[in-house]
């Protein structure tokens, strides 16, 4: 098996208390990198890094995370460098959906997914690479959505939030790349998750329909490819978005 130059690095991961950040966390630890776990529920990322680091026999760390806060993750920055010494990976992942028709979307709501999913990617990413630079080297994966790229009834905040992260995505990898930083993004199609497990029957028949594999896709599917992204097998690759939807988009 090919070496992916993960082993000793220190990822940081947002919202990894659970599903899909979990899944990630869980991948880069079987590389044998170093994990920081960060969540907006302390406790729960507290027993995930436990756990991960239980299994894979790698050092973890759990914080507490509000990443729509500059504070909060200028906490968690100190916090990783204080122990580590550096930061090698950050995935932004934290996200959150708030969903409702446009006319019916509260502006609330509206200010909430935009705060999270895209603010938080952009405090996330200012912050860490200031570390990264001083390291010459880093790499940075924001997880996106399809809906960013084709847009999707009743989630007006949720495509926009995405949509910027893409381009956030890709201006920030300009702006580093020839620092040895590398940015890319993923975007996740209909992925196995509390949220499809309780889609009514012909509601999941007809988001199927829409996915030319005829299936959801798995949370390590998009793990896979998060791993890909951060290790020596894509240091010539930047400013990318890849798809991880079955066909949906093409």
């Amino acid at each position: 098996m090919a070496d992916l130059g993960l082993k000793g690095k220190v990822a940081l991961v947002t919202g990894s208390a659970r599903g899909l950040g979990r899944a990630i966390a869980e991948k880069l630890a079987a590389e044998q990198a170093k994990i920081v776990a960060t969540d907006i529920n302390e406790a729960m990322a507290e027993t995930t890094a436990a756990a991960i680091g239980e299994r894979f026999r790698v050092e973890t760390l759990a914080l507490g995370h509000d990443v729509a806060k500059e504070e909060s993750t200028k906490a968690v920055v100190k916090a990783v460098v204080e122990r580590f010494g550096r930061i090698d990976i950050l995935v932004n992942n934290a996200g959150i959906t708030r969903d409702a028709r446009l006319m019916m979307m509260k502006m609330a709501d509206w200010e909430l997914v935009l705060r999270v999913n895209l603010t938080g990617a952009f405090l996330c990413s200012k912050l860490v690479s200031k570390q990264m630079l001083k390291q010459n080297s880093g790499s940075i994966v924001n997880i996106a959505s399809v809906s960013g790229l084709t847009g999707n009834v009743g989630q007006a905040n949720y495509s926009a939030s995405k949509a910027g992260l893409i381009g956030l995505t890709k201006t920030t990898a300009r702006e580093l790349a020839e620092r040895g930083i590398n940015v890319n993004a993923i975007a996740p199609g209909f992925i196995v998750s509390d949220m499809t497990e309780v889609l009514a029957p012909e509601v999941a028949a007809k988001t199927l329909a829409q996915i030319p594999m005829n299936r959801y896709g798995q949370p390590d599917d998009v793990a896979n490819v998060a791993l890909f992204l951060v290790s020596d097998l894509a240091r010539y690759i930047t400013g990318q978005v890849i798809p991880v939807d079955g066909g949906m988009v093409m």
